[in-house]
């Protein structure tokens, strides 16, 4: 997705440790007409898939997650990490680890919003080594609830989420895929190694 890479290239700061930092439009402060475009983009890719409700992870997936819920016109539901008093039990939980805050946090999602009649599009802000989907995936797993398709805004491609997510057979689709971030500049795969 051009009008992202060039976002990317224009806002994006890379950090030691193979670190994008692109709070300036997705993590912290949030580019609502960007959105809506990535959320536009993701219904074009999946308008097909079948899904019947959109899974993603607090707090950076709900931003994409919501205008591509809005586009398709999907409902969307986010894994918690913190439980409140309003969500104690009925729950499915499990454990991810991140890469960016190199600490683990137990996520949380209701019984109530996810079941076996579900059919889920899983929608993220990075994939770097899939941790966060694989987490959505343990839920939904838990839930009976086929995921149909994954959508990344921004996949970090010589890392291995990717690999081990196309193993599985679901459908993955990244908006933007970096291929490298060496020198302090932000490579991205290009056309045709997609294509191969």
């Amino acid at each position: 997705m051009k009008v992202l890479e060039d976002r990317i290239r224009e806002s994006g700061i890379v950090l030691d440790g193979d670190v994008l930092k692109v709070d300036s439009f997705l993590n912290h402060q949030i580019d609502p007409k960007l959105m809506q475009e990535i959320g536009n983009e993701f219904a074009r890719l999946f308008k097909d898939s079948g899904a019947t409700k959109i899974l993603t992870m607090e707090v950076s997936g709900i931003a994409p997650a919501v205008f591509a819920g809005l586009a398709l016109d999907l409902p969307v539901l986010f894994g918690k990490k913190n439980k409140s008093l309003t969500l104690q039990d009925n729950m499915y939980t499990t454990t991810v680890y991140s890469f960016t805050k190199q600490e683990s946090n137990e996520i949380s999602v209701s019984k109530d919003f996810l079941n076996s009649d579900d059919k889920i599009l899983l929608i993220d802000d990075f994939l770097a080594n899939g941790q966060a989907i694989a987490g959505l995936l343990s839920i939904c797993s838990s839930a009976n609830a086929p995921v149909v398709g994954i959508g990344i805004v921004i996949e970090k491609s010589f890392q291995k989420g990717r690999i081990w997510i196309e193993e599985t057979g679901i459908r993955i689709e990244s908006l933007a895929r970096v291929a490298s971030l060496k020198n302090n500049e932000v490579q991205f795969v290009e056309e045709k190694e997609l294509d191969e």
